[in-house]
């Protein structure tokens, strides 16, 4: 597990995503995470739709389930599943910005409840749910074992754990670590950074039955090209990014930089993005 060298709190990831609202959503798009590139020849939107349809083939789902979005962001993927599947969906974020926002969803099909709550003080009852996934948002969990614990006693027996996650390579040289991982730690308000062989032994000591890792690395390293070449063209036209990136109280303005880390961290494979299934055994 790779640590910071300054210790991020749920604070600090609530506060990044507040200060970074508007450049999330105008960089980004409603999907505040990665897109999953098939052909190379799709938009960035309809890449992160297919991110959003993987997940939802790996957490087979089918009408009427109780599922949980571990960190939902703006609710877009919880939205779009809930429609397509006839789901109860709730969906936690800890970011006021996000839940704001989130809210206002209305599905046209299933029900969506978001919550501005702390997954790892979740107040849910045990077997609350058939599924839960989370989309890039355990990198953010300063308690990594909990995040699985809290995963298992929700989920209901036979119920399917879905997690996408940023990793890092096995064994990373230390120029890595000390040039990109760490400091996509510290900038990026990542309390940790985990490997395949962390989140595996996680998962196995909450009781999980890990099923299946894949590496679609390759897939979504596109996702960076994207957010900078809109992040710069915000910058020449828009006063408001170049004063954001010149205000020295703005806490959060050295993500600009991680970005460009991120890029050269999935070129070097000292990064690398995860898509894992965990089953909790039937009783």
């Amino acid at each position: 597990m790779i640590y910071p060298n300054q210790a991020q709190s749920t604070a600090a990831v609530a506060a990044h995503y507040n200060e970074l609202d508007p450049f999330y959503r105008e960089v980004w798009g409603e999907h505040v995470h990665h897109g999953y590139w098939i052909t190379g020849r799709e938009s960035a939107e309809d890449a992160a739709e297919a991110l959003v349809e993987l997940v939802a083939q790996r957490l087979q789902l089918s009408s009427g389930l109780e599922v949980c979005d571990i960190g939902c962001g703006y609710g877009a993927t919880a939205q779009r599943l809930a429609e397509r599947n006839g789901l109860r969906m709730t969906g936690l974020t800890i970011s006021a910005a996000q839940a704001q926002l989130a809210s206002a969803r209305r599905p046209t099909r299933g029900h969506l409840t978001i919550l501005e709550q702390d997954w790892l003080a979740n107040g849910f009852a045990d077997a609350s749910f058939d599924r839960a996934y989370s989309v890039e948002s355990s990198e953010h969990m300063p308690d990594k074992q909990r995040f699985f614990d809290e995963a298992f006693r929700v989920l209901r027996p036979g119920g399917l754990l879905v997690v996408c996650a940023w990793l890092a390579r096995d064994q990373p040289r230390p120029w890595e670590v000390s040039h990109l991982l760490e400091p996509i730690c510290r900038e990026g308000r990542l309390p940790s950074l985990g490997d395949e062989a962390d989140y595996r032994g996680l998962a196995r000591q909450a009781g999980f039955d890990p099923l299946t890792m894949e590496d679609i690395s390759e897939r979504v390293r596109r996702t960076w090209q994207i957010c900078i070449r809109r992040g710069v063209g915000k910058i020449i036209s828009q006063r408001r990014y170049r004063q954001f990136i010149l205000d020295g109280s703005a806490g959060n303005r050295i993500f600009a930089v991680t970005l460009l880390r991120m890029m050269a961290a999935f070129g070097t494979r000292s990064l690398r993005y995860g898509l894992f299934v965990f089953l909790k055994p039937a009783a």
